[in-house]
């Protein structure tokens, strides 16, 4: 009823008009947000081990296109205990769906309630909710959520779930039954900071005397609230009225017993109606792709934090590979065409891992490109490979002669010849790892501003010292 394209009932045809538009606009709204999250679910590439962490992400965003795809709209009731949370959402729907007094809003059978029930655990909170959906009409669905008590939790706990459910809902209610307490300014505060349509909605006001009730209700809206909401977004209801009735005693006296009256939630159900109407789609669309790219913005820091931390062990694993070939090689040439495979190597081990195609060719060409924008550790390097290894293959050459007396030089020149490279090694890994989280690119600067920048950043002492210390363990000594 509230998400299909008929009209409203209106003899005007400015009126028709000006509907026509809204709901050609609403229509285009949904459509691309639609759009744009199937292509977001789809396009999420990330490995199974990425996945690992991020089970709940993943689920919401397949949940809000779910909710995309039935034209699904969602409104969230908000309260403390006692205030008639259940109640309200009880008159909306015309029927006891939620159990009014229990702690946690359970609800009847869903079977004999003939609705879609589910009991849900929020993600980062251990707090329960509870999801109503009325049947379909058409391809329609709307929700309702039931929360538990937000004065039954402990601040930070109340925080987490305000803002979740926030996120997701369409439309806030936030229930009271009397002047605002500090707990429900400060929780009304937050869901209004989530930027959601909300109505406040000021239950049980037919337990108290017309004078009292306006009163109350005037100190609400015109100092309570004031800064928060505007008068049209405050309502007035008795979602499970009490009536005094008289009735007969056994010994035939008249006695005052109170039942349950008709519920006085007209005016909410029309503030509900008159914003689903108006804003409708739009509504779902905006929330949707507002909700979803947070949670793709969580998504992709996660999924960069994983690869960045599976690169740097690539990294070093390529820096104490070629820190130990090369320590253990007394060729000078055999060094340098070491020092280049392992680099190669690397390169390519990260480019799959970042998901970038790239072929042997193309990683020499990026070492090149690198090597060449390093200047000063590129060019220690080479020398101290040059240098190093003729030193090293000299006093390796002479330990036998010597009974093995140049073979702690030999070691130390190794260990030392070594770190260079992998210092060397471990700048490229960086550079490379950069290049490819943006996307096998160098972004708005050229590389050598790129490569400045990171080498800049990097303790190249702790760098070595680290290189030594693991590299003196692997050869049986220390430094």
């Amino acid at each position: 009823m509230i998400l299909t394209n008929n009209p409203p009932d209106s003899n005007q045809d400015w009126d028709w008009a000006m509907w026509s538009v809204d709901a050609v606009q609403g229509e285009l709204h949904y459509k691309r947000a639609q759009d744009s999250l199937r292509e977001l679910v789809s396009n999420l590439d990330l490995t199974s081990q990425e996945q690992a962490g991020l089970e709940s992400e993943i689920e919401d965003l397949a949940n809000l296109l779910d909710k995309l795809e039935h034209s699904c709209v969602q409104l969230a009731a908000f309260g403390m205990v006692g205030r008639g949370k259940s109640s309200v959402l009880n008159a909306l729907l015309g029927q006891p769906v939620f159990e009014t007094g229990a702690l946690h809003g359970v609800t009847r059978n869903a079977q004999t309630a003939n609705w879609q029930l589910s009991q849900e655990t929020l993600a980062n909170t251990d707090q329960e909710i509870l999801r109503v959906a009325l049947p379909s009409i058409g391809e329609s669905q709307i929700q309702f959520i039931d929360t538990p008590g937000i004065d039954e939790v402990h601040g930070e706990t109340r925080e987490a779930l305000a803002v979740t459910v926030a996120r997701q809902a369409d439309l806030i209610l936030f229930i009271i039954a009397g002047d605002i307490t500090k707990v429900e300014y400060e929780a009304l505060s937050l869901l209004r900071d989530s930027g959601k349509p909300m109505l406040l909605v000021f239950n049980k006001i037919d337990q108290y005397p017309d004078a009292d009730r306006e009163a109350i209700y005037r100190k609400i809206r015109d100092e309570r609230v004031k800064q928060l909401l505007s008068p049209a977004e405050i309502v007035r209801v008795a979602a499970a009225p009490l009536e005094a009735v008289a009735v007969r005693r056994a010994d035939g006296s008249r006695a005052i017993q109170r039942r349950l009256g008709t519920p006085q939630i007209e005016e909410l159900k029309l503030k509900i109606l008159e914003i689903l109407h108006r804003e409708g789609k739009s509504l779902v669309a905006l929330n949707s792709m507002m909700y979803a790219g947070e949670v793709n913005e969580q998504l992709v820091q996660r999924k960069m934090a994983i690869r960045d931390e599976s690169a740097n062990q690539v990294i070093w694993k390529a820096v104490m590979t070629k820190a130990v070939a090369i320590a253990l090689n007394p060729v000078t040439v055999l060094d340098l065409l070491t020092a280049t495979v392992v680099d190669v190597v690397m390169i390519l081990a990260l480019s799959r891992l970042y998901g970038i195609s790239m072929t042997q060719q193309g990683a020499v060409g990026l070492l090149q490109k690198i090597a060449l924008s390093m200047g000063g550790i590129g060019a220690s390097e080479v020398l101290a490979t040059l240098g190093l290894s003729s030193i090293k293959g000299l006093l390796g050459l002479s330990a036998p002669a010597t009974g093995g007396v140049t073979l702690a030089p030999y070691l130390s020149v190794a260990i030392t010849q070594a770190g260079v490279a992998g210092v060397s090694t471990y700048a490229i890994g960086q550079v490379t790892k950069v290049y490819l989280a943006n996307g096998a690119s160098w972004g708005e600067d050229a590389p050598k501003t790129v490569v400045s920048r990171i080498l800049a950043s990097l303790d190249e002492t702790s760098i070595l010292n680290r290189i030594k210390g693991e590299l003196a363990a692997k050869l049986g000594r220390t430094s």
